[in-house]
Parts: C-alpha cells; sequence; structure tokens
C-alpha cells in the first residue's frame, strides 16, 4: 500500500508482458476509485478493438466502460477539470505524446494511472512506456507465466510473422516466455 501524494496529482505505471494481468490491475484501481466515489475516466487508443470497440476489456474478461481515442491530445481534451482519475489502458500505441499529456495531468491534481507494454515482441523497450517509467511516482512490473518452461515471464513472444513492429492480437498472435525461451521474432 502506497500513501498517496498530498495536493497533488501523480503518476502510477503498470508495465509488462502480455498476459501477466495489466489490463486487470488497472481495471482494479479504477474500480476502488469509483467505490471511493471519485470521478475517474478512462481511455483506451482507438487502434485496439480486440475484445470491445468501447470498452478496456482484461484476457479474463473483466471490462470497464472507456472513452475511445485516437490520439494523446484528445486525452487531455476530453479529461474536465472535475476528474480525479485518468485511466489509460495499451498506453504504448499513444506514442511519446501520451508522456507529456500524463504530466500536465498529474501537475493539474489528477491521479494517473496507464498500463502497457514495456517491451516489443524483440523484447526492446516499447514506445513511451520507458519515459513514463522514469516520470511515475509509483510502478508495478507485472509477471505472466512462461508456456514452455513455467517460469515467470517478462517478454512477450510473437508467434504470427510479421515485420510490422505493432500488431494488434491475443492469443491467436503471441505468448508470454521467460528470458530464457524468448526468441526474438515470430515462432
Amino acid at each position: 500500500m502506497h500513501l498517496p501524494p498530498l495536493g497533488t496529482g501523480w503518476i502510477e505505471v503498470i508495465c509488462g508482458p502480455m498476459f501477466s494481468g495489466k489490463t486487470e490491475e488497472l481495471i482494479r484501481r479504477l474500480r476502488r476509485a469509483q467505490i471511493a466515489r471519485q470521478n475517474v475516466l478512462v481511455f483506451k487508443p482507438a487502434v485496439d478493438s480486440r475484445y470491445d470497440k468501447e470498452k478496456i476489456v482484461s484476457h479474463s474478461s473483466l471490462e470497464l466502460d472507456s472513452v475511445v481515442v485516437s490520439k494523446a491530445g484528445d486525452i487531455l481534451a476530453k479529461a474536465g477539470r472535475n476528474v480525479h482519475v485518468v485511466g489509460i489502458d495499451e498506453v504504448q500505441f499513444f506514442g511519446p505524446g501520451v508522456v507529456d499529456v500524463c504530466k500536465k495531468l498529474a501537475r493539474r491534481g489528477v491521479r494517473v494511472v496507464v498500463a502497457g507494454l514495456d517491451q516489443d515482441y524483440l523484447g526492446r523497450p516499447f514506445g513511451p512506456v520507458p519515459e513514463l517509467l522514469a516520470e511515475a511516482e509509483y510502478i508495478d512490473k507485472t509477471l505472466a507465466i512462461c508456456v514452455k518452461c513455467g517460469n515467470p515471464a517478462n517478454r512477450s513472444q510473437r508467434k504470427r510473422r510479421s515485420s510490422k513492429r505493432v500488431l494488434i492480437g491475443a492469443s491467436d498472435s503471441y505468448e508470454a516466455r521467460c528470458r530464457r525461451c524468448h526468441r526474438p521474432g515470430p515462432r
């Protein structure tokens, strides 16, 4: 349990590989804020329509209504002055502009909770997440279970061939792997 800062906003980052429970943890935190009667606004990138076009949905089928946006600037435009908590799922898809958006919201006194992949399928730092990690007051790295050996998994193994860095998918396209079992590229 963290003591929240007083009189200011802050940034929380939940990161890790595919299937590690990032969205599930994001939903848990946001639901607790709703129970506390805080005004919560949740965002997801338009590019992610895997399970639902309007909601953030975990692989375990937990879901929460969200606002779908195409770019990071839309988050700032839609988060009014009466918002206490902003949640952002799949933050890696918003690009570098999301870092400034999160910083501006936190300066406004908003609790900002983001979830996203910290590494791409090659094991390289992914999008704005490394910079968000540097800016965050609180960081949680979730681990999955390696499907090959059962060790803690911190990588996302791509199963389909594609040279694109971004390939939207779920278990049809990715599986969790540990450092030893991860093979950069599709297998």
